[in-house]
């Protein structure tokens, strides 16, 4: 999500991205329009409670680069790309194999021989 305030102070409006790429020091996202929107604002990732102050370095049609104002710590990216934050928790919750309907039947194992 953007949130980015007018001149006017006035409450922050939201508009969602889609973030494509994410370091410790910016990142790029894009989103449905860009009109009415500044070159300064705040990115923040649903699941995550930091909000993350940005400049705009780019912008290409609907893709955003943005430079962080101050760079996020190791742990905050960490918490961001995550693989189970992206699955929705099933990499923290292994995921219990369903043996099929042939339940009983051993499945082929192949093997390449070299020679």
């Amino acid at each position: 999500m953007v949130l980015s305030v007018g001149l006017d102070l006035a409450a922050p409006k939201v508009r969602t991205c889609q973030l494509i790429d994410i370091s410790l020091g910016g990142a790029s996202f894009s989103v449905n329009t860009t009109i009415g929107l500044g070159e300064h604002y705040y990115l923040t990732v649903v699941g995550v409670l930091a909000k993350m102050g940005c400049a705009e370095v780019y912008r290409n049609d609907h893709r955003i680069g943005v430079q962080f104002i101050k760079e996020i710590d190791e742990e905050l990216l960490h918490q961001i790309v995550r693989a189970d934050y992206f699955t929705g928790g099933v990499a923290a919750n292994p995921k219990q194999q369903n043996p099929g309907y042939m339940r009983g039947v051993e499945r082929p194992r192949f093997e390449l021989q070299r020679t």
